[in-house]
């Protein structure tokens, strides 16, 4: 009896709008895959038309909808040896697209998972944007109401590194407007739109000038926003240690305790805190 070789998922990105950015490895990984599971069959029997590569009836669908309930199928495959390409509509699969889950029940069920890499909107915008990025993070599409935004919006207030985000056309402008309520609105962001195709934007200025920008065009295409990091905190002088240092001792904080707090919040010397106790 033929025991099946081990399947391979395989992890291969898709251009972001320029069909010239499909590399010869993604080709390849697409040709020789026994089944591509991707979000949409229609964009994907295009893309792979683009390239002279035969659909069949290789095409499986996985995306938002379908993903929990695909990912039982997409194993069976695996188990008998085969080797599944996972593409999306552009980009890379997992990052804000279907495909997360996928990957960690292959991985979890120890199956190999491969990447092709290739286009990503995130750091195309980031390395256009002229922006830090040494640091960055990721933060996808927001969410979109609620406690759960205003919660996210909150920590990007005080975030220091560069930040990307994406958003859809029609929730652009209120959420730079939400960006520009929360944070400074003198803070610097980038406004990425049509990465790649012929009707690239890239706009540069403040979350307040976003704002005016928005709302004189009428937004077309997927945006990519990226924040400048907001500022580092100006150190702590002399009157915050003390204001600091009377709101513990006042709450009946013992003396040694508050300047360990305080030294802890304000980013000072313990030393510095301790001379501002005996002041007191």
């Amino acid at each position: 009896m033929t025991v099946p070789s081990p399947g391979v998922l395989v992890l291969v990105a898709t251009p972001i709008g320029n069909l010239g950015d499909l590399s010869p490895r993604a080709v390849r990984a697409l040709t020789e895959a026994d089944v591509i599971a991707c979000e949409d069959t229609r964009r994907t029997r295009q893309l792979l038309a683009h390239a002279g590569i035969a659909a069949g009836r290789r095409l499986v669908t996985v995306n938002d909808h379908t993903e929990a309930a695909s990912v039982r199928a997409v194993l069976t495959r695996l188990d008998a040896g085969e080797t599944v390409a996972l593409v999306t509509d552009a980009g890379m699969p997992a990052v804000s697209d279907p495909g997360e889950r996928l990957v960690s029940a292959a991985a979890a069920a120890g199956h190999r998972v491969e990447v092709v890499p290739g286009p990503s909107a995130a750091l195309a915008a980031l390395v256009v944007s002229g922006l830090p990025t040494g640091r960055f993070c990721f933060e996808g599409f927001l969410p979109r109401k609620g406690r759960a935004r205003a919660d996210r919006l909150g920590e990007l207030a005080t975030e220091r590194r560069t930040t990307v985000l994406f958003e859809a056309p029609h929730r652009v402008r209120q959420t730079v407007a939400d960006l520009a309520e929360v944070l400074d609105p003198l803070r610097t962001v980038v406004v990425a739109r049509e990465l790649t195709k012929v009707f690239e934007d890239v706009w540069r200025g403040s979350l307040a000038e976003a704002v005016a920008h928005l709302a004189a065009v009428e937004p077309r295409g997927e945006y990519v926003l990226v924040l400048a990091g907001a500022p580092a905190p100006a150190p702590a002088g002399p009157d915050d240690v003390a204001h600091a240092l009377r709101a513990r001792l006042g709450n009946g904080v013992d003396k040694r305790a508050a300047i360990a707090e305080v030294a802890a919040e304000l980013g000072v010397p313990k030393r510095q805190v301790y001379e501002a106790a005996t002041r007191l």
